[in-house]
């Protein structure tokens, strides 16, 4: 590994967000999960949660870039499960889903730890998933369609989450001799190092 290599990934991992994430219910197109991953790398989103389809995360494509080796992807069963594990660890819930209680995306606070929920391509966040998340939010639109793609939708939010939170210098590095940047340091400069002494086709890790 150069020396400028390493540099890089030490860089990245000092300003990851760990109280910033995604969550996706049974989002079920890969290009989809991969943009939506592929746009959490971008803002620094250290690890994002997913409630899988029934048939499981799909095999990602092209579109992630490569994302899924830099940010973690944690699987529930279910998303009441998965949305009270996050609110006890200290998360707010803010879930995109056009209601008459919905704010317009720029207002909530994303400063403060928070989850982005996302349901699926077609019916959007479940009522279970709605009856656990603080506060409901909506992107407004002008058009004729009422709606984004659901990678579009997280884009925006996640780039409203990261203005704000560059506004409170939360990007400044952190230390790298501090948990958890320094494990994830440790551990990317360790997996990229193996990734490159196995051959093309044979990637190790866990799949996403």
């Amino acid at each position: 590994m150069t020396p400028e290599r390493k540099a890089r990934i030490q860089a990245v991992a000092a300003r990851r967000q760990p109280d910033l994430t995604v969550f996706m219910e049974r989002v079920h197109k890969p290009h989809n999960v991969a943009a939506i991953l592929r746009t959490c790398d971008a803002v620094g989103v250290m690890r994002a949660h997913a409630v899988p389809p029934s048939h499981g995360i799909p095999a990602l494509n092209h579109t992630a870039q490569g994302a899924q080796r830099w940010v973690e992807l944690i699987r529930h069963r279910d998303a009441t499960d998965g949305l009270k594990e996050l609110r006890q660890a200290g998360f707010r819930l803010y879930a995109a889903h056009f209601s008459d209680q919905a704010i317009d995306f720029r207002e909530p606070d994303y400063t403060i730890p928070c989850a982005i929920v996302m349901g699926t391509e077609k019916f959007g966040v479940s009522p279970e998933a709605l009856a656990e998340v603080d506060q409901e939010v909506i992107i407004p639109m002008l058009g004729m369609t009422q709606s984004l793609n659901v990678s579009v939708a997280t884009a925006l939010i996640l780039f409203e989450a990261q203005r704000q939170r560059q506004a409170a210098g939360m990007y400044e590095p952190r230390s790298l001799d501090q948990s958890p940047h320094k494990e994830l340091s440790e551990n990317w400069i360790a997996r990229d190092l193996a990734r490159r002494k196995t051959p093309a086709g044979q990637a190790p890790g866990p799949k996403v």
